[in-house]
Parts: C-alpha cells; structure tokens; sequence
C-alpha cells in the first residue's frame, strides 16, 4: 500500500504497513479534535466558555498517533492544553464540553473548567494548570505500574516551555535511575507561551536533554501521524520490556495562539502558513483518498457525523446545571482508612 505524505505543499508517494482501519480511526479522531476545538474557540468569543482556554489546532497528529501506539490499559497525563487527549481516549464530548461550561455534568463536576480535564475510566490523570507539574506525576504513576508488575505504561506530555522547569529534571533523573516505563512526550510547537524556544536556551533540541541521564531520546516529525505512531511505538515496547523511559520531542505547530487571550502577533503569517501546508488533517484525508482507502462522500459522512457530536455536546453543556454552592467544599479531600489523611 502507498501512503502520501506532503512537504512544502508536494505530494509524495511512500510505503506504508498501516492498514485504511488505522487511517480511518485517525481521520475521524483528528477531525473530531479539530472541529470540537474550533466550536471551543467561538463560544469562549460568546463568553459561553471562560476562563484560561488552550486550543490543539495543528497537533492533532501528535494524540492521534500516539493512541494508536498504544493500549487502552495505558495511563495518560499532559498539561493544560488538555481537550484532545480525553477526546480520542473515548471520553464522552458531552462531559469534556460540559466541563468547558464550568457545569456539573462535566468531566470534574464542573470545578476544573478548560485546564483540568480528568476521566479515571478511560486512564487520563488530567490536565494540569502549573507549568511542568504533570511530569514528576506521570513518574509517579509509572512508579505504581512497575510496582504493581503490569505491563502498562503512562504517557506524560508536556509543553516545550516546562522542560527549563527543575522538575522536569528531576523526574527524567529518577525516572531513568529506576527504569520506570514513561515516555515523556515534549510537544513542541516553537513557543512557550509567546517566546519563541530560540530564546529561552542555547538547547533548542529538546530531545538532547534526555541524553544527560542516557535516556533513549530522538526528535520525531509530528505533524505526521504515522512517524508519531511509529515513534511512541519503539519507546512503548522499551518499556514493556523493562528497559525504562524515553523522551520523544513531538516538533508540531499550533495555529492558534497560546490561549484564547493571545493574538500571536509574534508570529508572522508566512510562518503560519507554511506549516498549514502540512496540517495533519488534510495529509490524512489526501493519504485515504489517493489509496482509495474511501471516497471523498464516506469522508464527508464522518465529517457531518462529527459535527453532529459536536453541535450535541454545546446541547448538552448549555442545556445542564452549574453547580450547586454546596458542592465548593466537596472532593477537597478524599476519604481513606489511612490514619494520617482527615476526611
């Protein structure tokens, strides 16, 4: 089978092992990321949604294809530009676009809002607001998957911005002392913020951090979902197999701002735009089509299935209940038959 990938806006032919099951979950994965993030953007512009609000456009390819990598037992954590994850792990959209509204049928009850998504049924530990927390985290969740002698491991991803945090260090450090099986994911979209990572080290290969502690390191291409999928693949198998962590730097691009307050004037159009040459979605799409894998009409149904779940998830959230005062206090602590921990 022949795959085609894009450079500069040229289609190319290459081969491929994937089959049109794979690229099919990927479209309809992607798509449902794009288009459920780009109704999250029109209702913050309504004030529907508020609060901080971090878009995933253009990084769709690094979710999509590091879930197909991987298994539904496998433990999940990123930081606060967190709508994808859950989406394609199978959370719900109802949940994640309710917790968007800050109501009580949200994904947290509606106390964690935009930056703190969770789903233990589908192993995503969240969705994180404080820069680089999630990292001695997904460490420590890794921790009780070798301790527990499974064979699972757990994805920790993070911003490029969070790997000048000490923390990151530290986990790296502990995590390749003790071979635990993470794989520390830095989705790099060339700014922190609105600091291009040009300007924030004379390290602008991400993935060379992880060789201070010998860890298995290396740059991957992700605004192409197979090159993603084939990476996390290789890192996944040296964890099972007790070899440790590894460090991927998913080089990806956001087409948005930081969040919705940022105008992302640092940026010049020609920039943007040339990366929009190889949006993953549309890379995706031109693969099934070429390969025949489906026609343009059975690609336009997923689409307006999509949209459907979509448009039922605004339904949904605007439709529920906020939260009613009494709930402030409540999930602050959690009941444990430790003597130490209050309930």
């Amino acid at each position: 089978m022949a795959t085609t990938t894009q450079a500069k806006g040229k289609a190319t032919k290459e081969k491929t092992s994937f089959s049109k099951e794979t690229y099919l979950f990927w479209y309809e994965s992607m798509v449902m990321m794009r288009k459920f993030e780009e109704r999250t953007g029109q209702l913050y512009g309504q004030q529907k949604i508020r609060g901080f609000c971090h878009l995933y456009i253009g990084q769709e390819a690094c979710a999509a294809g590091a879930v197909s990598a991987l298994t539904k037992d496998d433990k999940w954590i990123t930081a606060y530009r967190d709508h994808a994850h859950p989406l394609i792990l199978g959370t719900d959209p109802n949940a994640v676009m309710a917790e968007l509204f800050g109501k009580v049928t949200g994904t947290s009850k509606g106390k964690g809002g935009s930056m703190h998504i969770f789903d233990k049924e589908h192993n995503f530990f969240g969705g994180h607001g404080i820069v680089g927390a999630q990292i001695p985290l997904g460490a420590g969740i890794a921790f009780a998957e070798k301790y527990n002698k499974t064979k699972n491991l757990c994805v920790c991803s993070m911003g490029d911005g969070a790997v000048r945090q000490g923390a990151f260090h530290e986990a790296l450090n502990l995590a390749m002392l003790w071979k635990l099986p993470v794989i520390f994911v830095i989705e790099n979209n060339g700014y922190a913020m609105g600091t291009s990572v040009k300007r924030t080290s004379n390290v602008t290969d991400l993935y060379t951090l992880g060789e201070a502690y010998d860890m298995p390191s290396e740059p991957v291409d992700a605004m192409s979902v197979e090159a993603v999928h084939m990476a996390v693949s290789r890192a996944a198998e040296r964890a099972r197999k007790g070899d440790g962590p590894s460090l991927l730097e998913f080089r990806t691009y956001r087409y948005k701002g930081h969040s919705m307050s940022d105008p992302a004037k640092y940026r010049s159009k020609d920039e943007v735009e040339e990366y929009k040459q190889r949006d993953p979605v549309e890379v995706v799409k031109k693969t099934i089509l070429s390969n025949k894998m489906a026609t343009e009409k059975e690609l336009e149904a997923i689409d307006t299935k999509v949209l459907a779940q979509v448009e039922e998830s605004v339904k949904f959230a605007e439709e529920s209940n906020y939260p009613d005062a009494s709930e402030a206090m409540k999930d602050v602590y959690v009941q444990t038959d430790y003597p130490y921990i209050m309930d």
